[in-house]
């Protein structure tokens, strides 16, 4: 089975150059700490596109765009490139619903019965406090895609009739379609748009213009493209929602709210100040509830992920990650510091920059190693230039990578985006490679019968099925096992 993640392209030298001057006449950057700051164009010079902000105490000491937004039209990033901040979102809906309640519109004890009716007797009573903190029961997702556009009524009769996992308030398991119920609720209650009651009592408040769905009134040239292992462009969220002309309930308060770098550093000032929330509220906001995982010490809060450092310190953090786009926001509220990073280009590697960052404002002894090239990244880049006969693929590659080749999984990501590209006689070359090179992975044989039945060559993908389970592990840990099976039920029934 195909592990669906991440992306990057190497910058060529010009491009690189090209970048820093661009930078350094655009670029209104604030004290720029030169140890972070050669870090961070040590790794663009490795595929890191982003941006980061870094602040303690009452000082900015680097706000930064690296690498680019649009790579053909040769725009940098730079603190007022508009990014998607994906799953960071939540908390923007947690601090609506704090907001709505500081107004004595709602209480966190209230049940769903008092804002949907007909609901399933097991829905009934979760609350908004159970919704907040993913205890309410409920799965991760609904429909197809951030961009399936499910009527409403519709979508939460859906959500409504699918099974819960478990016992309201029994234990944490995330879910974005809760927070769409969170969304719902704020509608509902303040007779407004969920964008628009966000922009009118957060955004507005801390002086947020470039913040939002579709409100803004976004330069397109400012608008950040996110890049497929930094080699497929694939455009960016906000040209979406503007040809739609409106937001899918699978995305909509769960995730998708666009940004800024120098937008989201006044948001963390108006929460640090009390400026939109009050100092009760901002306490509710950020006290830890529930424990995310069994033997961790992180645990959820309201829209944030509350954890100690290394150094014993309280963090108030949250992440999200579109397919490409990665975000992060990482408050340090008792050493007073705070970490915005973001890229659109995002790898393994590019993932790990904010905690290097991180050890390095904290330990100015600590040297950070950049980020190294992602091996996909090279591949991709090589496929993706490759003129030749597609047959003649697999030989080029094996020739020209097969000292990097050490691990499967780097063919199986490749493999994958030309799955999903719809591109099969590439995705069919590159995985019959890598059977022969891991001939004893049942994960690659899964993969494999994928792309057979892909291509409709079923007795083909029959036969890898039944390949990859015969390497089933003996413990029944085996993620791809019951893809293999149920997909040889469908070809055993197309008889």
């Amino acid at each position: 089975m195909i592990n669906l993640k991440l992306s990057i392209l190497l910058l060529t030298a010009i491009f690189f150059t090209a970048c820093e001057q661009k930078q350094s006449e655009s670029v209104n950057t604030d004290i720029v700490s030169s140890p972070l700051n050669d870090y961070l164009i040590a790794c663009e010079s490795n595929g890191f596109n982003g941006a980061v902000l870094i602040a303690k105490g009452d000082s900015i000491i680097l706000n930064k765009g690296y690498g680019f937004a649009d790579k053909e039209k040769s725009f940098v990033n730079t603190p007022k490139t508009v990014f998607d901040i994906c799953s960071v979102t939540k908390q923007f809906t947690a601090a609506a619903i704090l907001k709505l309640a500081e107004n004595e519109k709602l209480k966190l004890t209230d049940s769903l019965s008092t804002y949907f009716e007909d609901l399933p007797f097991d829905k009934t009573n979760i609350t908004i406090h159970q919704l907040l903190t993913h205890s309410g029961g409920f799965g991760h997702d609904i429909g197809e895609s951030d961009f399936d556009h499910i009527p409403e009524n519709e979508y939460f009769q859906q959500l409504f009739d699918t099974d819960l996992l478990f016992t309201p308030g029994e234990k944490y398991e995330y879910s974005n379609s809760g927070y769409s119920i969170l969304g719902r609720i704020i509608e509902i209650v303040s007779g407004k748009s969920y964008e628009s009651y966000l922009r009118e009592q957060l955004f507005e408040p801390a002086g947020m213009s470039q913040t939002g769905y579709l409100l803004p009134n976004w330069s397109s040239d400012l608008v950040a493209n996110e890049y497929l292992y930094n080699v497929i462009d694939k455009g960016n969220h906000i040209s979406k929602y503007q040809q739609d002309g409106k937001i899918a309930w699978t995305l909509k308060a769960n995730g998708g709210i666009n940004s800024t770098q120098e937008d989201m550093y006044k948001w963390y000032l108006a929460l640090k100040n009390n400026a939109v929330l009050n100092k009760a509220s901002t306490r509710k906001l950020t006290t830890p509830y529930i424990l995310e995982y069994e033997g961790e010490s992180s645990y959820y809060a309201y829209g944030w992920a509350i954890f100690q450092s290394d150094r014993d310190t309280k963090v108030i953090t949250h992440n999200g990650y579109n397919g490409i786009n990665y975000y992060e926001f990482v408050w340090f509220p008792e050493e007073d510091a705070l970490i915005l990073f973001s890229t659109n280009s995002s790898t393994r590697e590019s993932m790990r920059i904010s905690f290097e960052v991180e050890k390095m404002l904290f330990n100015e002894s600590y040297k950070a190693e950049p980020i190294s090239i992602n091996k996909v990244t090279e591949l991709l880049t090589f496929t993706e230039s490759y003129t030749g006969n597609v047959k003649d693929l697999g030989k080029e590659l094996k020739q020209k990578f097969e000292a990097m080749l050490d691990a499967p999984v780097y063919l199986n990501r490749l493999s994958g985006i030309y799955l999903r590209g719809d591109e099969i006689e590439k995705a069919i070359v590159i995985t019959e490679l890598n059977t022969q090179l891991f001939p004893d992975d049942g994960n690659i044989w899964d993969t494999m019968g994928d792309v057979y039945f892909a291509a409709k060559q079923n007795e083909k993908a029959k036969d890898s099925y039944k390949k990859a389970l015969e390497f089933k592990p003996e413990n029944d840990d085996c993620y791809w096992c019951d893809n293999s099976t149920s997909q040889l039920k469908i070809l055993e029934a197309k008889k």
